[in-house]
C-alpha cells in the first residue's frame, strides 16, 4: 500500500507542473496521486499501513491529501475499506502538505513583477520556474532594466550605474545571459560566449605581445618603441604598415628575433593564438608560423590556418628535426580531426604523434635559426 512518504515524494514531483499552471494562469485542479503498491498480504502490516495512511490524511490532520475508499471483500483481510484514490483537492491542502506555502507566495509575487516589466519572459519563466524561485529578482530586474535602456554600455561591469552589489552581475552571469538574450536580442553579439563581449561591455581582455622588427616603423609610428603589449581590441585597430608577420611559439625567440624590414613578430603563446582570429588586417600580410616540432606545434599551425589560410610554416620540417632531435618525449595528442597541413607537414606530424617525439624551439641553435629566418623572402 502506498505510504505517506510515497505520497509526499510524488506530490513534490508535481510541484514544477503546478508552478507552470500558475504562469499560464490556469486555476488549480485537484492533484491526484497514483498508488501503485498493492495492499500487504500480512493482516497486521496491512492494518498498520492503513492506519498510517489515514493518520497523515486531511481527515486526521485537517489538511493534506484526501483518501477515497471502496469497501472490498478480500481473501486475506475479509471485508475492508481499501483506498481507491488519493488527491489534494485544494491549493492550500497541497502547498501546506509539501511545505511550499511561503515559496509559492514569493513565486507569485516575483512573476507578477517580472511580467509587469518584461512580458516577453513568460515562456522562459514557464520553462524554468525553479530559476525564478532560486534567484534574487529585485536585483535581476534592476540589471535587466538597465540593459533594456542601455543595450550597449561599453563600460566595465563595476562601472555600471545599477544599484546592486558590485559583484552581483559577476556572480550571476549565467541567468543574466539567459534573460538578456531574450530582452535585448537585437543588440547582442550572438556568436560570442564571453559575457562581456556578448553584451557590449569592457573587460580585462587578453593582450598581444609583439616586436617591431623595422626601425623605420618603430621610429615613425611608435616613438622608437619596439617591444609592445596591447589589448586584443586595440591590436585589431592597429593595421601596422608592414608586409610580413612572424608568429613564434616561444617568448624568448620573439625577443631575440632578428630585425627585418617591413616586419613584426608576434608571441603566439601556444593555443592562446586564438586571440588573433579577429585581427582582420593580418589577412593582407605574409604570415609565417614557427612552433615546436611536435604534434601540438602542428595542431597550433593548423589552428592558425583556420584564421589565416595562407600561413607558411618555417623551421618545422624534417631536416631541422633530424639535425637537433634529442629524442625528447612530447605531450600525447588525442586529436583525430583532419588538420590543415601540407603533405610534408602531415607526414612529420604523423611520425611525431606515433612516436611521441618533440623538438622544442629553444633547442634550435640561435645561429641556425637566424640563417633560416634570413632565407625567408
Amino acid at each position: 500500500m502506498i505510504t505517506p512518504t510515497d505520497i509526499k515524494k510524488k506530490a513534490e514531483n508535481k510541484y514544477t507542473t503546478y508552478l507552470q499552471s500558475i504562469v499560464e494562469d490556469i486555476p488549480f485542479q485537484p492533484i491526484e496521486i497514483i498508488g501503485d503498491k498493492k495492499p500487504n498480504n500480512d493482516t497486521n502490516k496491512f492494518e498498520q499501513e492503513l492506519t498510517e495512511l489515514i493518520n497523515h490524511s486531511k481527515e486526521k490532520k485537517g489538511y493534506g491529501y484526501f483518501v477515497k475508499y471502496q469497501k472490498i471483500k478480500t481473501k486475506q483481510h475479509g471485508e475492508q475499506d481499501i483506498p481507491t484514490s488519493i488527491s489534494f483537492n485544494t491549493e492550500s491542502d497541497y502547498l501546506k502538505y509539501i511545505s511550499k506555502e511561503k515559496e509559492t507566495a514569493k513565486f507569485k509575487n516575483d512573476i507578477a513583477d517580472i511580467f509587469a516589466s518584461f512580458p516577453e519572459l513568460k515562456n522562459w519563466v514557464c520553462k524554468y520556474p525553479s530559476k525564478v524561485i532560486e534567484n534574487d529578482w529585485k536585483s535581476l530586474l534592476k540589471v535587466c532594466k538597465y540593459f533594456r535602456d542601455t543595450p550597449k554600455p561599453q563600460l566595465y561591469i563595476r562601472e555600471l550605474p545599477i544599484n546592486v552589489h558590485t559583484k552581483f552581475i559577476e556572480k550571476n552571469k549565467g541567468i543574466i545571459k539567459e534573460l538578456l538574450d531574450i530582452i535585448i536580442a537585437d543588440y547582442i553579439n550572438g556568436e560570442e560566449k564571453v559575457f562581456e563581449i556578448r553584451f557590449n561591455l569592457k573587460f580585462d581582455e587578453p593582450s598581444i605581445r609583439f616586436r617591431i622588427l623595422d626601425k623605420n616603423v618603430s621610429q615613425s609610428l611608435f616613438n622608437d618603441l619596439t617591444d609592445l603589449s596591447v589589448p586584443v581590441s586595440q591590436f585589431q585597430r592597429l593595421n601596422i604598415p608592414i608586409k610580413t608577420v612572424y608568429i613564434v611559439e616561444n617568448k624568448i625567440n620573439m625577443l631575440t628575433f632578428p630585425l627585418r624590414n617591413d616586419s613584426i613578430v608576434i608571441w603566439g603563446h601556444g593555443f592562446g593564438i586564438e586571440v588573433l582570429k579577429n585581427v582582420k588586417w593580418l589577412n593582407s600580410k605574409h604570415i609565417y608560423y614557427w612552433g615546436d616540432i611536435d604534434s601540438q606545434g602542428f595542431e597550433i599551425l593548423s589552428q592558425v590556418r583556420t584564421y589565416f589560410p595562407s600561413t607558411i610554416s618555417f623551421m618545422m620540417d624534417k631536416e631541422t628535426f633530424e639535425l637537433f632531435n634529442e629524442k625528447d618525449k612530447g605531450t600525447k595528442s588525442n586529436v583525430t580531426t583532419d588538420l590543415k597541413l601540407t603533405k610534408e607537414e602531415q607526414e612529420l606530424y604523423d611520425y611525431l604523434k606515433t612516436n611521441d617525439l618533440r623538438l622544442e624551439q629553444e633547442k634550435i641553435p640561435f645561429e641556425y635559426a637566424n640563417k633560416k629566418i634570413f632565407q625567408i623572402n
